[in-house]
């Protein structure tokens, strides 16, 4: 820093000594304008450190030297420090595992205040009702840890999160050296390899519920043998895609298998209708083919019941009988057919005209009027 040269005293600036406590010396030991003296400040550096120092402070004065003031403050705080590092509080949410010398205590400690012997023991805190969330997919568009090729051979962008549990907190801490990690790479190598055994179409749609399943069980399998401690609780597969390059594509093919299906549907209920009614005609046919068997049983019966009653009648009185039969045909067959019959005394040997087609045809109440 410059020195100030306006002042009257030619002191530091603002007057007073110069930063190092003594004010400037000149050339015959007043004052000036020149730098203080090094060596000075070197003593007076070295005096300070000496009283910090065991035995530093002067020989027989009686006086303690600043560190043995200072031993009662450091042990303070190194009780203080040791109490902070001993005692410990398990959340609500955790469970307290000890370890003796970096072995674990068998038992394991209950959320509240408790207290372990540091160093000697220390203390780990997991969270064993926390339910934690690994989302894998790459995010909402998608990315190349998302694409999976599927059993017929197409591809699929998947977006899944895995939810597990803390099932054994000895294991969780001991067993594996990341487990979020693990449950990470397990999961998405279950997924790929059920993708993969699984079409595309049915991935995305009907077997969705399917696939979570048999994810999760797979990936608790694979954790369970690795002995992680880890429980998955579940699997949801949040988006099942075409790749974006291909999207509008699988579009129309969607669009297509729609209106296949309407048309399925469709040419279903014409089926169904022209079915319904041919089932119906063929019963209409079927209840009238009955009837009419049943006529013909009725008429058959009645003419053979007619045709016996006759025959009794007949071997009582067969003249009658005979007779009655005889009159009976003649007037049947007679009544259908235009004939004149005239009596031959009648005529006195001369042949009259008869209009035969005009009296076979009948009379109407308009010609009968004219001819009136």
């Amino acid at each position: 820093m410059p020195w100030s040269n306006q002042s009257g005293g030619g002191g530091w600036k603002g007057g007073g000594n110069g930063p190092w406590g003594q004010p400037p010396r000149g050339p015959q030991g007043g004052g000036g304008n020149e730098p203080p003296d090094l060596e000075e400040l070197l003593r007076r550096g070295q005096d300070k450190i000496r009283h910090l120092l065991p035995g530093g402070g002067r020989p027989g004065s009686g006086e303690p030297t600043g560190l043995l003031t200072a031993l009662p403050l450091i042990a303070v705080a190194a009780v203080g420090f040791w109490l902070y590092q001993s005692i410990y509080v398990v959340q609500p949410d955790q469970v307290g595992v000890e370890l003796f010398f970096g072995k674990v205590k068998p038992e394991l400690n209950e959320p509240g205040i408790h207290f372990a012997f540091w160093p000697v023991e220390q203390v780990e805190t997991p969270a064993i009702l926390k339910e934690n969330q690994e989302v894998l997919g790459g995010g909402a568009g998608g990315g190349a840890d998302s694409i999976m090729l599927s059993g017929d051979q197409n591809l699929v962008s998947v977006e899944f999160s895995v939810l597990w549990r803390i099932a054994d907190p000895v294991k969780y801490l001991f067993r594996v050296a990341d487990p979020p990690e693990i449950v990470r790479k397990v999961s998405e190598s279950v997924m790929r390899e059920v993708v993969g055994r699984t079409r595309a179409d049915e991935f995305r749609t009907t077997g969705r519920e399917a696939a979570q399943t048999a994810v999760r069980e797979r990936v608790q399998q694979t954790l369970d043998a690795y002995d992680a401690g880890i429980s998955i609780t579940a699997v949801n597969v949040t988006r099942a895609d075409p790749p974006l390059e291909v999207q509008d594509a699988f579009g129309e093919v969607q669009r297509a298998q729609q209106d296949q299906d309407k048309f399925k549907q469709d040419a279903q209920a014409y089926a169904n209708k022209r079915l319904g009614e041919a089932r119906g005609e063929a019963s209409q046919i079927r209840e009238g083919a009955l009837g009419y068997r049943d006529q013909v049983i009725a008429e058959a019966t009645g003419g053979a019941q007619r045709f016996t009653s006759v025959y009794e009648q007949y071997i009582k009185a067969p003249d009658i009988t005979r007779e009655r039969i005889y009159l009976e045909t003649m007037e049947g067959v007679l009544s259908k057919t235009n004939k004149v019959l005239l009596d031959s005394g009648s005529t006195q040997g001369v042949l009259p005209y008869l209009p035969l087609p005009e009296i076979g045809r009948p009379t109407t109440p308009s010609s009968t009027g004219a001819a009136q």
